[in-house]
């Protein structure tokens, strides 16, 4: 879940420190491309390692990473459908995917698939610890 949302702290800081307005820089810049939230994941997945280890549990660096991966792409998918200001594939400038869906449609994707993925964790939860 930290991966699905951890680039929107680029958003958050552009916004607060007033980079936008100062300098230029896009609401959704480097780390809102498949490249630069790559970077993010893979940051991320490691860092996610060393939290898990310092709590005494192992995990796996490579499910680490491929969810870190997953949840970040499928934001800046999710994301390039709805703002003109994300190049997914930089150095292109080029989004193909603005304007496939609406807001509307990406939204209801989004809150169907929390519908449907909260009970899925609650009964996986449920079978586990049973």
């Amino acid at each position: 879940m930290i991966a699905n949302v951890i680039v929107d702290f680029e958003p958050l800081l552009v916004l607060s420190l007033g980079l936008d307005l100062r300098y230029g820089y896009p609401l959704h810049g480097f780390f809102h491309t498949f490249i630069g939230g790559s970077l993010v994941a893979l940051a991320l997945a490691e860092i996610m390692t060393k939290f898990y280890k310092h709590l005494g549990r192992e995990i796996s660096i490579k499910k680490l990473r491929i969810t870190a991966l997953c949840g970040v792409w499928l934001h800046i998918l999710l994301d390039s459908f709805l703002y003109t200001d994300i190049k997914p594939f930089f150095p292109l400038s080029w989004n193909p995917f603005y304007g496939a869906f609406s807001a509307f449609e990406v939204y209801g994707f989004c809150i169907g698939a929390f519908l449907l993925g909260v009970p899925l964790y609650l009964l996986r939860k449920i079978k586990t610890s049973s």
